[in-house]
């Protein structure tokens, strides 16, 4: 018999396939404000959950100061989400609310085609996951105050002296990556 028959019978069957996942789709669809030509009877997720875990200076020397950052998303719904990335900005209040001491993403967004290298998270539904960073803070001769915190923070932990204040934003799909909307959960604490 003929290879190409074998070939063609494969790649049918990847595309029914396929067809068959993008047809079906996910059931559910998450809350928006302009939300009102919704599909009647698709239930509404419940938007992720997000707590600040730990904010704690894990290191401090003249030169530098390494912070770890810690955000535990809660998933309510029972069917899984794909956590694609989290924007986070630190600002530490006692010495500028305006500058930005750090920030950065957690995870990463697929561009164009589904990556098979991506750095997303698979929540499954009523389940949590803890998201950690570690940031490395240069000393500069003007922050000397901003290092007094960050030491009393070192050496007191939660009651030092520093104030902080995060903000940002969780990026997440449904449980398919070809199907559903995007969705945002902004977030803000302050300790």
């Amino acid at each position: 018999m003929n290879p190409k028959v074998f070939v063609f019978a494969a790649v049918l069957t990847i595309v029914g396939i396929l067809g068959a996942i993008v047809l079906v789709g996910p059931d559910m669809q998450a809350p928006s404000q302009g939300n009102n030509n919704s599909v009647e009877n698709a239930p509404t997720i419940e938007l992720l959950q997000v707590e600040l875990a730990d904010l704690s200076v894990t290191k401090i020397n003249e030169r530098s100061a390494t912070i770890e950052i810690a955000f535990e998303i809660f998933n309510p719904n029972p069917r899984a989400v794909i956590v694609q990335t989290m924007d986070y900005n630190l600002f530490e209040t006692g010495f500028s609310s305006y500058e930005q001491l750090a920030g950065g993403t957690i995870g990463s967004r697929p561009e164009g085609m589904v990556e098979f290298g991506s750095n997303y998270y698979t929540l499954l539904g009523d389940n949590s996951i803890v998201l950690k960073k570690k940031m490395v803070i240069k000393n500069t001769a003007s922050s000397s105050e901003l290092w007094d915190s960050l030491q009393s923070e070192y050496e007191n932990g939660e009651s030092g002296s520093a104030k902080w204040w995060v903000y940002g934003t969780v990026y997440f799909n449904l449980s398919s990556m070809t199907s559903g909307q995007e969705n945002t959960v902004p977030f803000e604490f302050f300790r």
